[in-house]
């Protein structure tokens, strides 16, 4: 009997975790949607382009060594069994399939690249894109990854879990440092062309699809209960069930909170209840929750949300005041919100120190964004990382891809 409840729970948390996983894909299409709503329509089918292929190489370059480097054990050739799972499962320390757990590690690496392609989108090589994605998903993240999620030293000096350093389900390891390697791209590509005037003036460049964008929007918030739900890692006992519905409760409401925060303060701040900061502080407030969802009241995790709402406008604002051009504000949400997100996880969990986050989140940002900068550092002065003007002008889709999203039909009479 006791064999057979040890059996169910080991088939309900692995069924559980799968679906969460899949609730991770789904993100993509989220990402997709989004970015190609908030872009020029000329540029539609490359980010559509990006978005499928840099999901793809992140499973196969996760697969061949990032998952080996993230967590000390190669599966692309030996493959992942149940060998010494069914021992751990009599012990009570496995419950789940490792095979699922390699499948939710896998559409972690994804989502943090996904934030890179919108922040240079319009501008950058394909090729180059891609080709950084095999670093990023392979090699940069999986390292960062073990420091913080597998305990491993960083480069042999400290343990950020010995510091006090948590980080739930990533706002720091995931959206943060996506955010720091597009950062970094940005920096080198520069902004779009006419973007900036010469005397500082800011210039808006509108999205072709809002309604996409809104789209998009609410397939990331869902998506985002299985981001957060499913790091519970569990599900088949009154504990973990408990857990899981309090995760997704403040997974909600902390959406909900950067929503309207972001919604009030625009039209403050702009006279008009602007959509695409509607839609940025929503996802805000999901970064910010993203850190620690299980501790927090409902209304502890509204307030957090609503403080990544309120965040996430100034970012925006002050980026494009200092001219980093990011289409869709990924650096704003995943990364000025992430390391807020990292920041307010000690005012509910006590096992948590304000130095640990802060020496934590450091540790991620520099190695992400220093690491990232040698990469795109060596594309530039090798393949190159944008487009040339005349092509920028012409439009992604023409250049890079051939093909027109929206194209125009003419009847034959």
């Amino acid at each position: 009997m006791e064999n057979t409840v040890v059996e169910l729970q080991f088939a309900l948390d692995t069924f559980y975790f799968l679906i969460c996983g899949a609730f991770v894909m789904w993100m993509a299409a989220g990402f997709t949607m989004l970015e190609s709503g908030l872009v020029r329509a000329k540029n539609t089918v490359e980010i559509l382009t990006k978005n499928v292929g840099l999901y793809s190489i992140a499973c196969i370059m996760y697969l061949v060594c990032g998952y080996a480097i993230m967590y000390d054990g190669g599966i692309f050739l030996s493959g992942i069994t149940d060998s010494g799972f069914k021992e751990g499962m009599a012990e009570g320390s496995s419950t789940y399939a490792p095979s699922a757990d390699f499948f939710f590690q896998v559409v972690f690496v994804a989502t943090a690249m996904s934030i890179v392609s919108g922040a240079v989108a319009e501008r950058m090589k394909l090729w180059s894109f891609f080709a950084f994605a095999v670093v990023l998903t392979g090699f940069i993240y999986p390292l960062e990854g073990s420091w913080t999620w597998n305990g491993a030293s960083v480069f042999g000096m400290y343990t950020l879990g010995d510091l006090g350093f948590s980080d739930f389900a990533g706002s720091g390891i995931v959206h943060m440092a996506g955010a720091a390697a597009a950062l970094a791209g940005v920096i080198l590509l520069g902004p779009r062309k006419g973007k900036y005037g010469a005397n500082g003036e800011i210039r808006a460049i509108p999205g072709a699809n809002l309604p996409l964008a809104t789209l998009g929007t609410f397939i990331l918030w869902m998506g985002w209960f299985g981001f957060n739900g499913g790091s519970v890692l569990a599900t088949a006992t009154v504990d973990s069930a408990n857990s899981v519905a309090i995760v997704f409760l403040n997974t909600n409401t902390a959406a909900a909170g950067g929503a309207i925060a972001a919604l009030i303060l625009s039209r403050i701040m702009f006279g008009k209840a602007d959509l695409t900061m509607l839609l940025n502080g929503a996802l805000a407030g999901l970064v910010a929750i993203t850190a620690e969802p299980s501790t927090p009241t409902p209304l502890e995790a509204t307030i957090f949300g609503a403080l990544g709402g309120l965040l996430v406008v100034f970012s925006i604002v002050a980026l494009d005041k200092l001219r980093i051009d990011d289409p869709v504000g990924a650096i704003s949400v995943h990364g000025t919100v992430g390391l807020l997100g990292l920041l307010l996880v000690p005012i509910t969990n006590g096992d948590v120190s304000f130095s640990g986050q802060i020496i934590g989140a450091l540790t991620i940002f520099v190695w992400v964004f220093v690491a990232s900068l040698v990469v795109w550092g060596i594309l530039k002065a090798t393949v190159g990382i944008r487009v040339s003007e005349e092509l920028e002008y012409e439009g992604m889709d023409l250049a890079e891809c051939g093909m027109e999203a929206y194209p125009e039909f003419e009847g034959n009479g």
